[in-house]
């Protein structure tokens, strides 16, 4: 089948070429027409057009064409969900939507000043793109990025685990530091895992949970932050420019399911139950 759409494909036209290929028609065929040529040339050759303005398979609202097809094509895998967060931040200078958005872009703009053939650019595409799947499918959950917040973090409190018990009772010196670190970890959209942070201190996860509840409302190291991530819900939320997939993984959680989980637990609500209770912007 041949698939048409504009000339010098950008992210999201590469992506779902991508898509396209690999998901949706293994035999698929490309044309990167000028603009004004596509509708013409989509009759002519009996081609589908894809994220050409005004076409059915186009980009709408907040969302890009590369999600438009997953919904299309009823393609459920996470690992392609995963992606599309990726392509989305890359694509409409969203980077705060995931880390990796960032190095997207500087991937695909590099290739793109480097590669004038829209043709030549697929293909390389191509892997890049088979490789990001392999990430999100298989290595997603191997940590690959220095967390500086999270080093200043355990110095801080291995600093308060090194006084005396009674002197961290009486003066908790760490505690106005330690409380702005760990809101600038979700303020910035970074996760803290108690048993990393264990091993780092060399500390019993269980103690250090412990140490912590004393100084914030009798709540372990994890409950914490899971209260601090649904506040941080609750504002989004109020904002209403958001999805509740995207305010899911922002606030640092894995998938819907587990945001709506723990929204529901604090709150009482299902998030989009709570949504219909604000007043329509």
């Amino acid at each position: 089948m041949k698939w048409i759409s504009t000339q010098h494909p950008k992210i999201d036209s590469i992506a779902c070429a991508w898509l396209i290929l690999r998901f949706i028609d293994p035999e698929a065929t490309f044309l990167f027409v000028p603009e004004e040529e596509v509708t013409d040339k989509a009759v002519a050759l009996e081609a589908t057009p894809f994220n050409v303005p005004g076409t059915e398979l186009m980009a709408y609202k907040d969302l890009t064409t590369y999600d438009y097809l997953l919904y299309e094509y009823k393609l459920a895998d996470p690992a392609l969900a995963e992606i599309a967060r990726i392509i989305k931040g890359a694509d409409k200078d969203r980077h705060d939507l995931a880390p990796e958005a960032a190095g997207l872009w500087a991937i695909a703009s590099g290739m793109a000043a480097n590669i004038k053939d829209d043709q030549e650019l697929l293909q390389h595409s191509l892997r890049i793109y088979d490789g990001l799947y392999t990430w999100a499918k298989q290595l997603k959950q191997v940590k690959h990025t220095y967390d500086y917040s999270s080093l200043r973090l355990m110095e801080v409190f291995h600093q308060f685990l090194s006084l005396k018990y009674s002197e961290r009772m009486e003066q908790p010196q760490w505690l106005t530091e330690m409380k702005s670190i760990v809101q600038d970890q979700v303020d910035t959209n970074l996760t803290m895992d108690v048993k990393a942070l264990s091993r780092h201190l060399d500390v019993n996860p269980e103690h250090l949970s412990r140490e912590f509840s004393h100084y914030w409302d009798d709540l372990k190291f994890g409950e914490y932050m899971r209260k601090l991530r649904i506040e941080k819900a609750l504002a989004l939320i109020h904002e209403q420019k958001y999805t509740l997939i995207e305010i899911a993984y922002m606030t640092g959680f894995s998938d819907q399911g587990h945001f709506g989980r723990i929204f529901r637990d604090y709150t009482g609500k299902t998030p989009s139950g709570y949504l219909k209770t604000l007043p329509q912007p």
